[in-house]
C-alpha cells in the first residue's frame, strides 16, 4: 500500500482523484482548506509531516482562478492571489515533500496546471502567468529528482466539468468539458510504476473544448 498525499482533496477534482487512488488500493492523505493554508510554507511542512510512514507521491491539485481584466487594469491583489494559490503553494509543497519522496525510489509528483499555461487567454494575465510558472517549476523538479528514481509531471486540463464551473458558466455546454474522472485516471497512471519513464511531461487533457 502506497501513501499518496493529495492537496485540494475536497474540491471538484479532488474527490474523483481520491476515489480512484483508494480504488487502486492506495492510502490517501487528503489535504484541504481551511484545515491547511498551503500558501504558507509552514503549513505545507505540516501537511507532509502528517504522512505516517514512507511518502510515495505528491498529487498537488490545489489552485484558484481569478481575473477578467486586461493587464493595465489588473489589481495587485489579483496578481498576488493567483501567484500565491497557483505557484507559491506548489513550490512550498514540493520543497517540503521532495526529501520524503526521495527516501526510496519510485517517488511521484503530479501537479494540475491549466491549458492557459500554454494557450493564454486575454484578461487573465495573473492566472496565465501563475500556471505557466507552475509548468516551469515541475519541469525543474523533473530534472532534480530523476537521479533519485522519482518523476515529476504536470497535467493541463481545459475546463473541468465541476459543479462550480457549471454554476459559473450556466450557458456553456459541459459536455465539451473534461470529466474529473478522466483526469483522475490520468493522474493515477502518472503516479504508477507503469509511468516510470515519463518525467518532465506537460500532458494536455482538453476534452472537446
Amino acid at each position: 500500500m502506497r501513501n499518496i498525499l493529495v492537496t485540494g482533496a475536497s474540491g471538484g477534482l479532488g474527490g474523483a482523484v481520491v476515489q480512484v487512488f483508494e480504488a487502486s488500493g492506495d492510502r490517501v492523505i487528503g489535504i484541504s482548506h481551511p484545515a491547511y493554508d498551503l500558501t504558507r510554507p509552514e503549513e505545507c511542512a505540516r501537511a507532509v509531516a502528517s504522512i505516517d510512514g514512507p511518502a510515495h507521491a505528491l498529487i498537488h491539485l490545489m489552485g484558484g482562478f481569478a481575473g477578467g481584466q486586461p493587464v493595465a487594469e489588473t489589481e495587485d491583489g489579483t496578481w498576488r492571489r493567483m501567484m500565491a494559490m497557483n505557484l507559491d503553494a506548489a513550490f512550498y509543497m514540493a520543497r517540503a515533500a521532495v526529501p520524503r519522496l526521495l527516501e526510496q525510489p519510485g517517488g511521484r509528483i503530479v501537479m494540475i496546471g491549466s491549458r492557459n499555461a500554454v494557450r493564454p487567454a486575454a484578461n487573465l494575465a495573473a492566472y496565465n502567468a501563475s500556471k505557466a510558472g507552475l509548468v516551469a517549476l515541475v519541469q525543474t523538479l523533473a530534472l532534480e529528482v530523476a537521479a533519485g528514481g522519482a518523476t515529476a509531471n504536470v497535467v493541463l486540463p481545459s475546463v473541468i466539468d465541476t459543479a462550480a464551473n457549471r454554476a459559473a458558466m450556466p450557458t456553456a455546454d459541459p459536455g465539451r468539458w473534461v470529466p474529473p474522472a478522466a483526469i483522475a485516471e490520468l493522474i493515477v497512471w502518472l503516479a504508477s510504476p507503469a509511468a516510470a519513464q515519463i518525467n518532465g511531461a506537460v500532458v494536455p487533457i482538453y476534452g472537446r473544448s
